[in-house]
């Protein structure tokens, strides 16, 4: 019997980056999202069990994208195996609708979803902490979505504490249809620098944290075009703020009324970009 499980985007309303780490890596303040319920922007992930392991990735988003051992639902479903000790032989099915490489957490929140769907599937009977440690191997996003909700994530992020929900503005996300390397962004914060090396400040539960991300300044060094997009929404009324190291945009506007005028506007200027109301 086959199993499905939905795999959101994510909105990082917050991101500091606090500096670098010995390890190479930095250390990040994050308070995110999951954007559960917005269908545009939620993969499914489906298996059931077979004779071997396979993965077929369709939908809008899967163009380009490999179903190898390099692809972070098989990495997933590797670690499922280690811990159970066997194989677990499975036909899986990947509809793919975050676009890739637009700072939306798609990838990791596939592996969030095949960490689930596995544990489920086989019967494993594996807590949520053992999973959440699976979770940090794969990447630093992975955890927040075996969370789900509002977020805080400190270290690289890994570490994941669930925070009271915090409401979101009408939002409008916009992609371009750019991919921006996450890696190649980090490495540019050495020439950009850091801009607030501040943490964030205590604030009383379900307060809205700072729309900010300190890596907007090494993501457009990267990619210069991703300025369009953010001038586009600006002149719409909207405050945009780029999603993770880019390529999409999120503008939070004063009313449902105003984000649709934008959004609006934009589709007819720029048909080519894809667009999400939130």
């Amino acid at each position: 019997m086959a199993l499905a499980i939905q795999a959101p985007a994510k909105l990082n309303r917050f991101l500091a980056v606090l500096g670098r780490r010995a390890d190479g890596f930095h250390e990040l303040e994050l308070v995110t999202t999951v954007l559960e319920g917005v269908a545009d922007l939620t993969d499914s992930l489906e298996g059931e069990p077979a004779p071997e392991l396979t993965l077929a990735i369709t939908g809008p988003m899967g163009e380009g994208l490999v179903a190898d051992e390099s692809n972070l639902v098989i990495k997933a479903w590797r670690l499922l195996e280690e811990a159970a000790q066997r194989p677990l032989p499975a036909t899986l099915r990947l509809e793919k609708r975050i676009p890739h490489g637009a700072g939306l957490g798609g990838g990791s929140s596939d592996a969030a979803a095949a960490l689930r769907l596995g544990n489920q599937l086989f019967a494993l009977g594996l807590q949520e902490g053992e999973l959440l440690r699976m979770a940090g191997r794969l990447g630093s996003d992975v955890p927040l979505f075996l969370l789900g909700g509002t977020v805080l994530g400190l270290g690289r992020g890994e570490r994941v504490f669930p925070l009271r929900p915090v409401p979101l503005e009408p939002l409008l996300l916009a992609h371009p249809g750019l991919h921006v390397s996450t890696p190649s962004v980090y490495r540019a914060l050495q020439d950009v620098g850091y801009p607030f090396p501040e943490a964030l400040a205590s604030q009383p539960g379900g307060t809205a944290p700072p729309w900010r991300n300190d890596l907007t300044g090494a993501a457009l060094w990267v990619c210069p075009p991703l300025a369009e997009v953010r001038d586009a929404l600006r002149d719409t009324g909207g405050e945009p703020l780029l999603c993770g190291s880019g390529s999409c945009w999120a503008a939070r506007y004063d009313t449902v009324q105003a984000r649709d005028a934008a959004a609006g506007r934009i589709s007819g200027e720029r048909p080519d970009w894809g667009l999400w109301r939130v």
